[in-house]
């Protein structure tokens, strides 16, 4: 028995990513009294991404896994591009994915002790203002394999320092006149710690404080002493964040009064195929019309996922599957599709839509008649139950299910052919009727029937089975096919073109005019389907009342693949 515990144990453990090695190695320690406290620390400067998604997902896991807490922090220490639409929406799309926060925090809570600890470090002889313009102090830092010079304003009494520092916040110093820097090591290989600049003037009015303050601190400064501040444990950042680590650790130092220490921890960012994550690029799509806005469901954004009818139980099954590592890679966007589309084969009701209808007479069937045939809902969750479908003698199939001429191995409707109407009748094929034009505007087939699904003679097996819709008992729908938003796997990797011309054309194909089942009527935005044979719809936000609109959330298989190897 103690064995097979044993070996139980074992394979939980290498099941672990690596930050839970860590935590469970913390715990098993003792540190910090056997707390754990993470953070999610989003700038309310945009929309959450996929990316984001999978730092709420370790920062909420860990918290939940462990018995601990994960507050929600805003990082809104530059009122420049920081706005109240971007919190509420950040506070939305984390429930969305199923979590809660346990305290809500703002870094513009910590104005005045950062304020206090800057005053501090220039006391202390360890920070001053400094007035050379951005270019010099870019230039005076130097290079990677070159130290750095000193600053002319590095040595500036202390209290002269003090003076204009208590300047740059009356709102009397020009925006890019003076910075506050933390004096550390100008030779230091590691270059974040050639006097970093901690503190900058803006002038705009911050979407919290108001005016009351001029001068701002930068992410660097800030980020962890907010740590400190809330008794993080566990500060996870994204792998760009490395060399930063030690400053995090050089302010904290300073700052600390007691034992306690929070530590950052570095994971592996999501990066996408055939997509952006570049909130810069992101923004420009929506300012220049390239897309309908933040929601637009071909973003990468929470919120346009959520519109085109990803489940945040797919996106969290995703992240679980590509995992936590310590560097970086491009994630196979199919790998997400895959995943949601798992999620929604369990969940979603079978229904039928027709996205080219073409009218199916069955010139057998009485006229006049109707009938009421059994759906499943779910064949993957026998809890959904069935529903009644109308059946009757004109019939919505897509036109592709008929040919008038077929090749060998087309096993739908052909002249002589016979194929199963999907939960009702087989039908054989007779022939079709054509406009000046010569496209098809009729097929006509004669039902069997003694082959009703149910019926014993319904055990007859035939090759096709094609769905339908009952023509007197259809409602109209405007569906939207969404597909990748870029023709290549890594358009940040296509440095000599502008991003722009990557951008797919068939990204989103329209059609009007669609057939769907009057059972769809009173459907609701966001609620899920499956369209059978074609995919995975949800209804969209555009929806109103006599006008439905369809997104495609994934196809059934995934055909890019497909279409990139032919």
């Amino acid at each position: 028995m103690l064995a097979t515990e044993n070996s139980i144990m074992e394979e939980n453990k290498k099941s672990l990513n690596f930050i839970e090695v860590i935590v469970e190695k913390d715990l098993e320690e003792g540190k910090n009294g056997g707390r754990i406290q993470t953070r999610f620390p989003p700038e309310p400067n945009g929309y959450l991404h996929i990316g984001h998604a999978k730092a709420i997902c370790i920062d909420f896991g860990i918290a939940q896994k462990y018995g601990g807490v994960c507050n929600l922090r805003f990082d809104d220490t530059n009122p420049v591009k920081e706005d109240m639409e971007y919190v509420d929406s950040i506070m939305e799309d984390i429930q969305w994915l199923g979590f809660q926060w346990g305290n809500v925090y703002y870094a513009s809570d910590y104005f005045q002790q950062l304020w206090n600890f800057a005053i501090q470090l220039i006391r202390e002889g360890k920070a001053y203002v400094d007035e050379q313009s951005a270019e010099d102090i870019a230039r005076q830092k130097g290079t990677p394999t070159q130290p750095g010079t000193d600053s002319p304003y590095r040595n500036r009494p202390i209290e002269e320092s003090l003076e204009l520092f208590h300047r740059m916040n009356s709102g009397e110093i020009p925006e890019g006149k003076m910075v506050l820097r933390a004096k550390i090591d100008m030779a230091s290989s590691n270059m974040h710690f050639r006097d970093p600049i901690i503190y900058r003037v803006i002038h705009i009015p911050h979407h919290r404080t108001g005016t009351t303050w001029k001068a701002y601190p930068m992410y660097d400064f800030a980020h962890g002493q907010s740590d400190y501040f809330e008794g993080v444990t566990h500060s996870l950042c994204t792998l760009e964040f490395v060399v930063h680590r030690p400053l995090y650790d050089w302010f904290i130092d300073q700052l600390a009064n007691s034992d306690y220490r929070p530590h950052q921890y570095e994971f592996n960012r999501l990066s996408l195929t055939y997509t952006v994550m570049s909130k810069r690029k992101l923004l420009q799509l929506v300012q220049e019309k390239l897309v309908t806005g933040w929601d637009d469901p071909r973003m990468p954004t929470l919120t346009g996922m959520r519109r085109r009818g990803y489940t945040p139980e797919g996106i969290r099954r995703f992240i679980d599957k590509i995992g936590y590592t310590k560097y970086d890679g491009i994630n196979d966007v199919s790998l997400l599709e895959h995943a949601v589309r798992e999620d929604l084969n369990a969940r979603a009701m079978r229904v039928s839509g027709v996205l080219d209808p073409v009218k199916l007479v069955l010139t057998n069937y009485p006229e006049g008649q109707t009938e009421e045939m059994e759906a499943i809902n779910n064949p993957e969750d026998e809890s959904m139950g069935s529903r009644p479908v109308k059946f009757s003698r004109e019939l919505w199939i897509e036109r592709d299910d008929f040919m008038e001429e077929a090749p060998k191995k087309y096993f739908r409707l052909t002249p002589g052919n016979e194929v199963r109407l999907k939960h009702a009748y087989i039908v054989k094929c007779t022939g079709c009727k054509k406009n000046e034009q010569g496209n098809v505007t009729e097929v006509y087939a004669e039902y069997d029937p003694q082959t009703k699904s149910g019926m014993p003679e319904s055990n007859r097996k035939v090759k096709g089975t094609i769905h339908w819709v009952s023509v007197p008992h259809s409602t109209d729908a405007e569906v939207r096919l969404y597909d990748r938003l870029f023709m290549v796997e890594d358009p940040s990797a296509e440095k000599e073109k502008d991003f722009k011309q990557l951008l797919n054309p068939e990204s989103l194909i329209v059609k009007q005019g669609c057939k769907v089942e009057e059972y769809l009527k009173a459907a609701q935005p966001l609620d899920r389907f499956q369209f059978q044979r074609i995919g995975y719809f949800n209804v969209d936000s555009d929806s109103t009342d006599g006008r439905l609109v369809f997104n495609r959330t994934v196809a059934l298989k995934d055909s890019w693949k497909k279409q990139s190897n032919s």
